[in-house]
Formats: C-alpha cells, structure tokens, sequence
C-alpha cells in the first residue's frame, strides 16, 4: 500500500529534549519534488535577472561586474539554505506545498543541520546532472561511461528515500533532518488529546505568547506544592495576575483549574516554538 493510500505509514512521533512527544506526518515525495521544482525556478529567475542586469548595466570590462558575479553566486549557492533558516525550515517551495524541515530528535533545527543538509545539494543534483548535460564541460575529453555513472548516481539518489524509513534524501541523513508536513500552529496532539470539559478554557496564540519558560517553571512549582499546604490564596493572586496580563475576561470559578489548564496550554505553545528554533525564556514586557 502507497503511502498516500495508507497516511498511517507516513506518521511518527518525535520525543523533545524535554520528552514531550509530538506527532508529524511525512511531506508525501511527490510534494517535496514539486517544492524543489518551485525553488528551482526562483533560482533560475533570479539567476537570469543578475545576469540580464549585468549585461544592460555594465560593460565586462566594469569593476561592478563582479557584484553582480558575487550575488549571482550567493544566490544559487545559498538561496536553500539562507530560506531553511530564516523561514525556519521552509524555502518559498516548501511554504507553498506546506512542508518543513524538522530536526529528526525532536529538538529545534539548527543552522548548522541546515548547512549539511544542503551542502549536499551540488553533490546530489547539480553536479551529476551537469555531467550528464555537458560532461565534456566539467570533464574535458570524458569518456562515454562518465555519463553513464552520472545517470547511475542520479537515478540511486532519487531512489535512496524509498529505501529508509523516514524517506529521507542523502543531506537529510548526514544533518539529521526530515522533511515533514507542516504542522498546524495550536496546541500539541499529546496536550491537546483530552476532552474539552478536562482542557478548560480555550487560550489565544496572543494569549500564550506573553509569558515564557521561566514563568512556565515558576507556575509549575506552585501547582505542584504539597497538597497538604495552603495554596489558595497564592493561586487566586497569580490567577488574576495572568488574568490581567493575557487579557483574560471571562469569570474564573476556580482558580486552580483555570491556572492548570493554562499551564498546559502554555507549555504545549513553547515546546511548538522551540521545536522550531524559537526560544522564549521571558514573558513579554
């Protein structure tokens, strides 16, 4: 059975540094083959407007020519990865097919997995298919089997994600990285599986981006004090103090119940942010 056919062989859970599992599902192969497809056409824009300008604008002799040499450069070399981390795994391509790269272990994907991912790239594209194209250009005087191990070595690439479980490319393998559907911003699956009557009240992203990890631990320490200690005071003063903070205006009935649930949501908010290289340590002035 496809894996479009079965979208079951295509989900997995990935445990964060701070053991919070979170389910992804797989970017399907044809999706990430059209987002190529789309960034490779940005760059081949791209490329084409340099060279277009340079050659209007500047005489070859001109100085200025190797600006536009030098950005014609960067911008092929590093257009995939410069888009992976800033966009935070997504090149325009890849936002437009609404997949991301993840880091494999669950923590936030770093620049440097992005750097080997695609470091990767010339190896596994450009330069077997310029071999192909134009072997005698790369390989003066090549013979006929250059051009037939280039084939060979682009045809076992393409192949290589049918053959691993996360259907990973070569770069994705030596980084680290898989490339998956893109997730949907709210709460995380395993916080947000309960029942609506045992989440509570419903929290805003707004809401959720005000405070961070240091206020998340320092709720988390009041909530688990000994029952035996008189806690309620303490809860109703930090309950309307999040109240007043986040915006919050409908009644609280209890005080305890309102601050579990938004410890909860609030925790499930920062970990979907770090797993995506975003870290908020403090609340928002």
């Amino acid at each position: 059975m496809s894996d479009a056919a079965n979208p079951a062989a295509r989900s997995l859970v990935l445990d964060t540094p701070e053991h919070v599992p979170v389910g992804f599902v797989l970017a399907d192969l044809g999706n990430r083959l059209a987002a190529l497809v789309v960034d490779l056409l940005i760059v081949g824009l791209g490329l084409a407007v340099l060279v277009l300008a340079g050659l209007i604008f500047f005489e070859d002799d001109d100085p200025l020519t190797a600006l536009f040499l030098l950005a014609a450069f960067l911008w092929r070399n590093f257009y995939f990865t410069a888009g992976e981390i800033y966009g935070r795994g997504r090149t325009p391509g890849k936002r437009w097919l609404r997949t991301r790269v993840v880091a494999r272990d669950g923590g936030p994907l770093s620049a440097e997995q992005v750097f080997a991912r695609n470091l990767t790239r010339d190896l596994e594209i450009f330069l077997p298919l310029t071999v192909l194209l134009a072997p005698k250009e790369l390989v003066p005087g090549a013979p006929w089997w250059v051009g037939v191990a280039a084939v060979v070595w682009v045809l076992a690439l393409a192949l290589l994600p049918f053959f691993n479980q996360h259907r990973a490319r070569l770069g994705d393998l030596l980084a680290g990285t898989i490339v998956v559907v893109e997730p949907v911003g709210e709460l995380l699956p395993d916080l947000a599986a309960a029942d609506a009557a045992a989440r509570g009240p419903a929290f805003s992203r707004e809401q959720l981006d005000v405070y961070g990890i240091r206020e998340l631990h320092v709720l988390e320490k009041v909530l688990r004090r000994a029952p035996s200690l008189d806690k309620s005071a303490l809860l109703r003063t930090i309950c309307e103090k999040v109240r007043a903070k986040i915006g919050w205006k409908p009644p609280v009935e209890n005080a305890e119940t309102f601050l579990q649930a938004f410890y909860a949501a609030q925790r499930g908010r920062l970990e979907h942010k770090m797993l995506f290289g975003k870290r908020q340590e403090r609340k928002v002035r």
